[in-house]
């Protein structure tokens, strides 16, 4: 099976939890983070970030961030 290798937009998971009621703001409060820490997801790898978003919209930070994730065999273009 083939990974997608784009990341969502930044938009589309800020949407992504809007449509489920909550705010990326709101959700970094409920995990005990400062207001906007979370948005640093956004722009560097944070496995903790990651998970607490993923787990936010019922997914895996893999699927949200695959560039992230794949395999060094992956991303040189092999197949596992």
């Amino acid at each position: 099976m083939e990974h997608k290798s784009q990341d969502w937009h930044r938009a589309d998971i800020k949407s992504a939890l809007e449509k489920r009621g909550i705010t990326l703001r709101e959700l970094s409060r409920l995990a005990g983070l400062s207001p906007d820490l979370l948005r640093n997801a956004f722009t560097r790898s944070w496995p903790r970030a990651e998970q607490i978003i993923a787990q936010a919209l019922e997914t895996t930070p893999d699927v949200i961030w695959p560039s992230r994730y794949l395999s060094k065999s992956a991303k040189n273009g092999y197949k596992e």
